[in-house]
């Protein structure tokens, strides 16, 4: 381990982005900030280092203190990094969580599973006897009539 890292290697070993690529397109995007500026993929973080990333409504904070670029489990995230987000961020994020579903009402939106069964088995095809087969019951010829 050295004393510096790349910050896309560090975000993704951090396990706060799943992938490298998400974590180049954050940055490329302007999504991760130090001190109110953007940072580049490459840029280097230390021990110590405060960075913003901010994932629509919430902007978490985390300070880094090991500069890792290898991934690790999420149980030795706390070695890692400190998450250091203040409370208010945590209430946005609460807000509109809230906020998310008071509009949508009962039966908008895609169908459940219960719905979808009851569609295909109003829609499925019904087979009734096929006509066209000889019943003995009813038998004459046109000469009959």
């Amino acid at each position: 381990m050295g004393d510096s890292a790349r910050l896309d290697k560090w975000l993704w070993a951090s396990r706060i982005y799943k992938t490298r690529s998400i974590a180049i397109d954050a940055c490329k995007n302007g999504r991760v900030t130090m001190n109110g500026g953007r940072l580049k993929a490459s840029h280097p973080v230390k021990a110590g280092d405060v960075i913003e990333v901010r994932k629509p409504p919430v902007t978490y904070s985390f300070r880094v203190l090991q500069p890792i670029e290898k991934r690790v489990g999420a149980k030795l995230v706390p070695e890692i990094m400190e998450n250091v987000t203040p409370p208010e961020q945590y209430e946005l994020l609460e807000m509109s969580r809230i906020s998310g579903f008071v509009g949508r009402a009962k039966g908008t939106g895609r169908p459940t599973k219960k719905d979808r069964r009851a569609l295909e088995d109003f829609t499925a095809p019904v087979y009734l006897p096929d006509f066209d087969a000889q019943d003995d019951d009813f038998d004459f010829d046109i000469d009959d009539l």
